[in-house]
């Protein structure tokens, strides 16, 4: 296939190799595969993406990345041109902060750039470092031809912060024929299973719900909690634990521990749009979640007042948690509409379509129906 503007070639760009952010490049890439597009990705070795891209039949260069910046940026910054050379892409879609800062200096607005946040990463840090975030989002902007949001809510934070962009907003979207309510179930025991998924790090907040569990048991002392996923803070979170906190590890696939759940409860400090919370509701199990960015917007309005507390409230978590658990006709009524709920605002055909449609838009870009009927 030659590398005409009329087969558009894709640079992805990622620094994380798993959890949310590699999900949605897998997804996007195996839809632009099959939509007809030449699909290259940049991305560090381990986790589980380039694996899985690879299975798909997608390229995959290796870019040796580190989560945060430092005195390894400029290194990175050179592989990344040289990476930029060899493959030619048409577009470079970086995904989170660390991406979107090496991306846009290597690229500096010489072809068209997507530039997707993830959450913002100033967001992230505190004090100097914090400041300098934000004033590098403020200047890189003009070096992305579209930053892409997934929440209306990430897209209004930029703004206030006076990041000057063309934005786009396309809500996550979730595979709902992988997730569903039916099929294996993670095994659960007995007594109410609350679930949590995700990176065990500072932004999932797991710490503020081990903070809020004791008041979960002394209230339902038959109550369980699995924490599902790994990171920086597992060591540091088992030492918190109580018995009655399991740590499950990474599930290759998590859609048995939604199944298992009755509350899935995820307690971030900050996002875009969450995707665990999606995939439980789309396997019809009520969520708990923080109102950060993306939150309100990914439940239906049925479910705010039950399952929408502030973050960084241990009590509010523990209270929002136990009358759920205490409520089997509501858990099984929420869940019911959080699954139509997803199916009709978040179904992840929907999202990679959109964003093909960014694709289609941007300047120099020919995306034909037949390329896209492929």
């Amino acid at each position: 296939m030659s590398n005409s503007p009329r087969v558009p070639h894709v640079l992805h760009v990622a620094q994380p190799v798993e959890g949310g952010v590699a999900r949605v490049v897998t997804d996007l890439a195996a839809a632009q595969l099959a939509a007809g597009l030449r699909v290259t990705v940049a991305c560090p070795a381990g986790g589980t993406l380039s694996d899985t891209l690879r299975a798909q039949g997608c390229t995959v260069l290796r870019w040796d990345a580190t989560r945060s910046p430092g005195h390894r940026l400029p290194g990175e910054v050179r592989q990344l041109t040289g990476i930029l050379r060899a493959v030619r892409p048409h577009l470079v879609h970086a995904h989170s902060a660390k991406a979107g800062l090496a991306a846009r200096l290597a690229v500096r607005g010489r072809i068209p750039t997507v530039f997707q946040p993830h959450a913002w990463s100033f967001e992230a840090a505190h004090g100097v470092v914090a400041s300098m975030a934000l004033g590098w989002e403020r200047w890189g902007a003009r070096w992305a031809t579209r930053v892409l949001c997934v929440s209306e809510a990430e897209r209004r934070t930029g703004e206030r912060v006076g990041i000057g962009a063309a934005w786009e907003v396309i809500p996550n979207g979730v595979d709902t024929l992988r997730f569903f309510p039916e099929g294996d179930r993670a095994g659960s025991g007995t007594g109410p299973l609350v679930v949590c998924v995700g990176r065990l790090c500072r932004q999932k907040g797991q710490d503020v719900l081990l903070r809020a569990w004791p008041e979960v048991v002394r209230r339902l002392p038959r109550a369980r909690l699995v924490l599902v996923g790994d990171g920086p803070d597992a060591d540091r979170l088992r030492a918190a634990a109580p018995g009655s906190v399991t740590f499950a590890g990474t599930a290759a696939d998590a859609a048995p521990w939604y199944r298992a759940a009755d509350v899935v409860v995820l307690p971030s400090r900050w996002e875009g749009m969450a995707l665990a919370p999606l995939e439980a509701m789309a396997c019809a199990r009520p969520v708990v979640v923080t109102d950060v960015d993306g939150a309100r917007e990914s439940l239906p309005p049925e479910l705010v007042p039950h399952c929408l507390v502030p973050p960084e409230d241990p009590g509010a978590l523990a209270r929002a948690t136990t009358a759920l658990l205490r409520d089997e006709p509501l858990r099984a009524a929420l869940g019911a509409q959080g699954r139509r709920h997803v199916l009709a605002a978040h179904d992840l055909r929907h999202a990679t379509d959109a964003v093909i449609d960014v694709y289609r838009a941007l300047p120099g870009i020919v995306v034909t129906p037949a390329v896209v009927s492929n």
